[in-house]
């Protein structure tokens, strides 16, 4: 499938970024900015979030092959391929299975691993939240406390939603979204066995625990030419919370 595309910049070699769970390209607006100083940044949003169709399913190899079509579809590859999260595993795959579209791979807090299910008192908040009235964005905001109590999350979530003449509703497909979370949390049987040789780049957040010491041997293993960056101060939305930190070590790696 091929995924909606905002670019930034207009020469420069081609860097694709790639936004997590209930983010979209939008997201990475202003570190695409930056970055489109010397480089054509590409931002996709991936199935079922953002702007992209809603489909039935979500998992990880049909998400990488969404990102080959997109790109080839593009005309810009090899790429430089940056994903946070969900969407780093996303560009883990794609390197794994289609190398011919990834001449480098940026992976943002996250790990080839499985992690403990998580986000689905979020997907259950957003779902239930009652929608028929609403008029401004602190009524919904007031709904999600309960589940979501950090106000800079509930702020990320209602990113999601859309006010307009029609009403309120939620862009991205949320149930199919909680039915994947299990597989969305996990790390595909498909990688089994595939190493990418290109140069690979995880950076990661001191405050955050996605991307642990014992997880060195597992990346190793698929990725062999690896190197780590810590952003010291930085949680697991390290671009968003320390962004000029994530810059000094991201633009020496894309060249």
């Amino acid at each position: 499938m091929k995924l909606p595309v905002t670019s930034y910049g207009d020469t420069g070699t081609p860097v694709v970024v790639m936004h997590g769970l209930f983010g979209s390209g939008r997201n990475w607006m202003t570190a695409a900015r930056r970055l489109a100083d010397k480089h054509r940044v590409f931002a996709f949003d991936l199935r079922n979030h953002g702007t992209s169709p809603h489909v039935d399913t979500m998992s990880y190899p049909e998400m990488a092959a969404d990102v080959r079509e997109t790109i080839e579809s593009l005309g810009v590859g090899p790429v430089a391929l940056v994903g946070h999260s969900m969407g780093g595993k996303t560009a883990m795959l794609t390197a794994l299975q289609y190398p011919e579209v990834v001449e480098r791979l940026v992976v943002v807090d996250a790990a080839p691993v499985e992690y403990p299910p998580a986000f689905v008192e979020y997907a259950q908040a957003m779902r239930n939240a009652d929608l028929s009235s609403v008029a401004r964005r602190a009524e919904v905001d007031a709904q999600l406390v309960d589940a979501v109590p950090t106000p800079g999350t509930r702020a990320f979530l209602l990113q999601n939603l859309i006010l307009d003449a029609d009403g309120a509703r939620w862009r991205p497909n949320l149930p199919v979204i909680e039915a994947a979370l299990p597989a969305i949390s996990g790390w595909p049987a498909e990688a089994a066995g595939l190493r990418y040789d290109g140069p690979t780049l995880f950076i990661f957040g001191g405050k955050s625990d996605y991307v642990q010491q014992d997880h060195r041997a597992t990346i190793a293993a698929y990725f062999p030419h690896v190197q780590y960056a810590e952003v010291p101060e930085a949680g697991h939305w390290v671009h968003a919370e320390r962004l000029d930190d994530f810059l000094a070590a991201l633009t020496p790696f894309l060249g």
